[in-house]
């Protein structure tokens, strides 16, 4: 959005480092005087931003002024140089300015099957980040407490085997991450209009599966962690490596191969 055109630049650079502008274009003071006589003339752009994907998009802006203005002169150049050959050779010249400036355009198409917004697109790696750190914080700190209060003493005199505990914390952990995977779930269909184009039933089975990934992590964090903080401390740290090489932040093709296999090894990549 333009903001303002002034002929005052120090005002302007004063507004730019006070953040009330985003991007300041200064014209050159006489450009078609520099231009006749040979010379480029400059225009400068100044921002005022410490973001480096800002700071990109701010770059990409300035390359396309920039080109944009040159068509735009080149333009004007070929229209002055077609009037004075007509005015000399008669109507010969059949190429219009507008195809002399600029000879070639592009035609562009997305073959992507749909278009998501920024919602729609990382919407659903929200919802898996959110699956699995409910399933591994759960999981972690509940065998921690039970062991740290001893009671796990008691399973060991009950006639209980290790593998019916398991299914046991498995199914109560399930159901409850479940419930909160429902709401959460809906609220991203019904209220940010996300769309579920997969269906139920894909859509289904992957959150069944990512849970009881998710849940066997937090059952193995319980069985290192030797106190309730080191195993919420060992969930927030599965958390980073979940949010940074999962293929929520970067696509996980772009890591090194080394790397991949630890993305791999996080439930939420496949989810």
């Amino acid at each position: 959005d333009v903001v303002d055109v002034s002929s005052d630049a120090a005002g302007a650079h004063e507004r730019l480092l006070a953040q009330d502008l985003d991007l300041l274009i200064i014209a050159p003071e006489n450009p078609e005087a520099e231009l006749r006589a040979g010379a480029a003339t400059t225009i400068r752009v100044e921002w005022n931003i410490i973001d480096p994907v800002a700071s990109n998009l701010a770059h990409l802006a300035t390359e396309i002024l920039v080109s944009s203005l040159n068509a735009e002169i080149i333009e004007l150049a070929a229209a002055e140089g077609v009037a004075i050959a007509e005015g000399e050779l008669g109507p010969a010249v059949n190429v219009s300015p507008e195809v002399i400036a600029r000879p070639t355009t592009a035609e562009t198409d997305n073959l992507a099957p749909n278009d998501p917004n920024v919602i729609s697109f990382f919407g659903p790696a929200v919802f898996a980040l959110i699956i699995q750190h409910l399933a591994i914080t759960l999981a972690a700190l509940s065998l921690v407490r039970e062991r740290l209060s001893g009671q796990m003493d008691r399973y060991r005199v009950a006639p209980l085997s290790s593998i019916e505990l398991l299914i046991g914390k498995y199914v109560a952990f399930a159901v409850l991450s479940l419930i909160v995977t429902a709401l959460v779930g809906a609220l991203l269909v019904g209220l940010l209009g996300v769309p579920l184009l997969g269906g139920w039933l894909p859509f289904t089975g992957i959150v069944l599966l990512l849970t009881f990934a998710s849940l066997g992590v937090g059952l193995l964090i319980s069985l290192v962690a030797d106190s309730e903080r080191s195993a919420v401390q060992l969930s927030m740290l599965i958390l980073l490596a979940s949010v940074f090489f999962s293929g929520f932040v970067l696509p996980v093709t772009d890591f090194a191969q080394w790397m991949q296999y630890i993305s791999y090894a996080l439930p939420v990549t496949h989810g």
